[in-house]
């Protein structure tokens, strides 16, 4: 069947639409409120040598960018010829999957009469795998929880009981993880079933003119963005907070007429606890913050991502090897987006946002020990929650907005029905967004108590507390996170500690920073930041030179 370019077209955005139906099926089944409220996914469809043609929008880039690479080390594993109906694979290795070990990768082949013409593929959080859980306080890959190395999940259809069996008894929160396991393998046989049939109502026995198509056409296209950037090599250094001591991250962007390389040599060794970033996922945020500026209306696929290229020597804490620590490698590996734009700032200022909060205040917290010894009842949740963006150039910054990761905040009242804790108050921080001419976004504060007579324990790895976001070309930096308690201590941004009953937490997000001159901003903009308590009065005045 010859396919002209007409029909190539419509079929791409056919795929497109198969894969938003895959990655609503994984949200509308999971159990876990960060995968069901707060889309912390990804899921794809692959040609026959593991590149990925599409994936769904929803979903966040340490998940999409990863899978676009470990489904070509899955089918190494499971080699196609070798590959049976009714089979589906899975893996949480770091180093293969998305960089921790809550993360489950699933692949499924997709048989149409009788040959494997494609893949489906999809990630997403499971919340608790045993060991010191989601916290960074491990000490190696072995103290964060249980790891499944490649393996068979569905065999003939069937469920390995054991391996889910084996899952559960290691889990705090073993229904959850059934419950959530089942909707990988839904969100995988969504993905085969609509491809097929897509497949057949095309008259499609293969995906090979389609996936050069797609492959090829995003590949120049991005190609072409690339060659309108300023040619040369940019470096940039990144100061953050770190754990046992402060850390920096190192870049050197050289940007040619075909690609873009990224080289991290340079950056701080490894951390000894788990704030380690693997390659992959640091490649994942770091490509994703690339693509946000260069050929942003081309469709992440193989193609769009191939002349883009991330390495850094072994060791640094970018490029952490097994057995390091990583179950908060988002830690840093959210912060790679603001490196990459301190360096194409200097290629194309005109377009780079300001920096922003960046890493998601991720605030995971469980019961305390002595409740399940008393006869409580457990529970566990991962609360995500987000500062503010950087300014954007010719426009302010979004306000507790998850950037890069795309993990939409926590809800109030979801959080509250599933656990036995009360969120108090829920409020944009004034004043929190860098000053400028554009201003940063707001941070948010949010206040957590107990909502029983037991405590609660809360595993921090938050970023942004020593180092603000730094404003550009004249824009004010953004504030710094916080962490305290209703009695005004402070507590650390990296760690474990305890909400005794009676006492509450209070969360403070950072800020975005700001860009340009403050004494350029309009009057209009400062008049609606006052009206929408964005900024105080004593900030107008003493910053904006506006008396109310």
């Amino acid at each position: 069947m010859t396919l002209n370019q007409t029909d190539l077209q419509v079929m791409w955005d056919r795929l497109l639409g198969v894969v938003e139906e895959q990655g609503q099926a994984l949200i509308r089944a999971a159990f876990s409120p960060i995968v069901r409220e707060c889309g912390d996914i990804s899921a794809g469809i692959f040609n026959l040598q593991g590149e990925m043609l599409a994936q769904a929008v929803t979903g966040t880039p340490g998940h999409i960018n990863t899978m676009a690479e470990a489904v070509k080390i899955l089918i190494t594993h499971f080699p196609v010829e070798q590959m049976k109906p009714g089979e589906i694979y899975m893996t949480n290795d770091p180093w293969i999957a998305s960089g921790h070990l809550n993360d489950f990768l699933l692949l499924q082949p997709a048989f149409l009469d009788g040959r494997v013409v494609g893949f489906t593929s999809c990630t997403s959080h499971l919340f608790d795998l045993g060991g010191k859980g989601m916290g960074p306080d491990g000490t190696d890959i072995y103290d964060e929880g249980l790891f499944v190395p490649p393996c068979k999940l569905l065999e003939n259809s069937e469920v390995n009981q054991l391996l889910l069996d084996i899952i559960k008894v290691n889990s705090r929160e073993p229904i959850a993880n059934e419950g959530d396991i089942y909707a990988l393998i839904a969100c995988c046989e969504t993905g085969v079933a609509q491809l097929l049939t897509m497949m057949r109502e095309f008259n499609l026995n293969n995906l090979d003119d389609l996936s050069r198509h797609i492959i090829e056409t995003s590949r120049q296209a991005t190609i072409e963005s690339i060659q309108e950037l300023p040619q040369g090599t940019y470096n940039y250094v990144l100061p953050v907070d770190g754990y046992e001591s402060e850390i920096e991250l190192h870049a050197k962007m050289t940007i040619s007429d075909q690609d873009i390389q990224v080289d991290f040599s340079g950056t701080s060794g490894c951390s000894k606890y788990g704030i380690n970033v693997p390659l992959n996922y640091a490649t994942a945020y770091s490509v994703f913050a690339l693509r946000c500026l260069i050929g942003s209306d081309i469709p992440n696929n193989a193609g769009s991502l191939a002349p883009f290229k991330v390495t850094g020597p072994k060791g640094c804490i970018l490029n952490s090897q097994h057995p390091s620590p990583v179950a908060m490698r988002h830690t840093l590996g959210q912060m790679t987006p603001d490196l990459m734009f301190g360096c194409l700032h200097q290629a194309i200022p005109e377009r780079v946002p300001a920096e922003g909060a960046s890493c998601m205040y991720d605030v995971p917290l469980r019961h305390a020990p002595e409740v399940t010894r008393n006869g409580g009842k457990p529970f566990g949740i991962e609360l995500t929650h987000n500062g503010g963006t950087g300014a954007r150039p010719g426009l302010d910054g979004l306000s507790a907005t998850a950037f890069p990761s795309g993990v939409w905040g926590s809800q109030v009242e979801i959080s509250e029905s599933v656990t036995p804790i009360i969120i108090k108050r829920r409020e944009l921080i004034a004043d929190s967004g860098g000053a400028g001419e554009f201003r940063g976004g707001l941070g948010q504060r949010l206040k957590l108590t107990p909502a029983t007579d037991d405590a609660f324990v809360v595993f921090l790895s938050l970023e942004r507390m020593k180092y603000p976001a730094l404003g550009r070309q004249g824009g004010h930096q953004g504030a710094t996170g916080k962490i305290t308690m209703c009695s005004g201590k402070t507590i650390p941004g990296k760690g474990e500690f305890r909400v005794n009953p009676g006492e509450t937490m209070i969360v403070e997000t950072p800020g975005g920073g700001g860009i340009g001159d403050p004494s350029a901003r309009s009057e209009a903009a400062i008049i609606s930041d006052l009206e929408n308590a964005l900024i105080t009065p004593e900030s107008a005045k003493s910053i904006y030179d506006y008396s109310v």
